[in-house]
């Protein structure tokens, strides 16, 4: 994940969820038309025009960006942290119920870990996801993680029929979950296209329920679309493949629920200081 680096202000706020002193950040009283990102990974979080005054000292708003802002019991047992949902940044915390707009809702953020990017600006940049299975998450997220202008990956477990499925789970073939990568990515810097080109070329499509000497229906390949666009695109590349030759058995169905895996997967190969095994580039478009 690329990240911007931090004042040691920030930090206090956004590393160690310290609060910053009522009415000193520079977006309580701030009304610009725009979009506030987030400070340290640059996710859009909220729209200018869910932003509201309810006189509490920091900035307020009633809405989120969908799936932008995840919710986190906080450590006094009491509140609700909000986070980023991108990068993990401490924003503040998420009240309901005190009726100060109709949809009811608070979300009560430091401004310093916010940034904003006024309406006209060409700065916003947008953000999309992709998700894949590839055999071993391992591989395919290092490779993925690689491309430019993706923002983020990790690994987790989708297409199966049980809710938060574990490493022994899916290691039992009985859940239907796929070891499977979420890709983050800035589409003004790449697009889904080409990182679904890529995930054609760091496995091998032909394989059914195995990639390598990794054997199980959890190594399936498979593309989890999120929109029809998405759909689209697959199949067109999976048709590409098929004129040339290739007897793809890359299933595409529609995203599910993604259950993040356990931390020690997480960018397995980079923290071992290692290269993939069974995920290697070979030029197929």
């Amino acid at each position: 994940m690329k990240l911007h680096k931090l004042t040691s202000e920030e930090e206090k706020v956004i590393l160690f969820k310290g609060t910053e002193r009522p009415f000193s950040g520079k977006y309580n009283d701030f009304s610009e038309k725009g979009t506030y990102i987030c400070k340290q990974c640059g996710s859009p979080l909220y729209k200018s025009s869910d932003k509201f005054k309810s006189e509490c000292g920091w900035p307020s708003f009633d809405d989120e960006i969908k799936g932008a802002v995840k919710r986190v019991p906080d450590a006094d047992g009491m509140r609700t942290e909000i986070v980023c949902a991108n990068c993990g940044a401490h924003l503040g915390h998420v009240f309901i119920g005190e009726g100060l707009t109709p949809k009811n809702m608070r979300h009560c953020v430091n401004s310093i870990s916010l940034e904003f990017v006024p309406a006209d600006s060409n700065r916003m940049e947008t953000n999309d996801t992709a998700i894949f299975a590839g055999g071993c998450f391992w591989g395919v997220e290092y490779h993925m993680h690689s491309i430019d202008g993706v923002i983020s990956t990790e690994v987790g477990y989708t297409g199966g029929h049980i809710e938060q499925p574990t490493y022994r789970d899916v290691c039992t073939h009985t859940t239907g979950h796929a070891e499977a990568v979420r890709v983050v990515f800035n589409t003004q810097k790449t697009d889904y296209e080409k990182i679904a080109r890529m995930f054609f070329e760091i496995h091998d499509p032909t394989q059914i329920n195995r990639q390598g000497p990794d054997i199980g229906n959890q190594y399936r390949s498979e593309i989890f679309y999120r929109n029809n666009s998405q759909k689209e695109i697959a199949e067109k590349l999976i048709s590409i493949l098929q004129q040339k030759g290739f007897k793809i058995a890359t299933r595409v169905d529609p995203a599910t629920t993604f259950w993040k895996a356990e931390e020690y997967h997480q960018q397995y190969y980079e923290k071992e200081g290692q290269t993939p095994y069974c995920h290697v580039y070979t030029k197929r478009f």
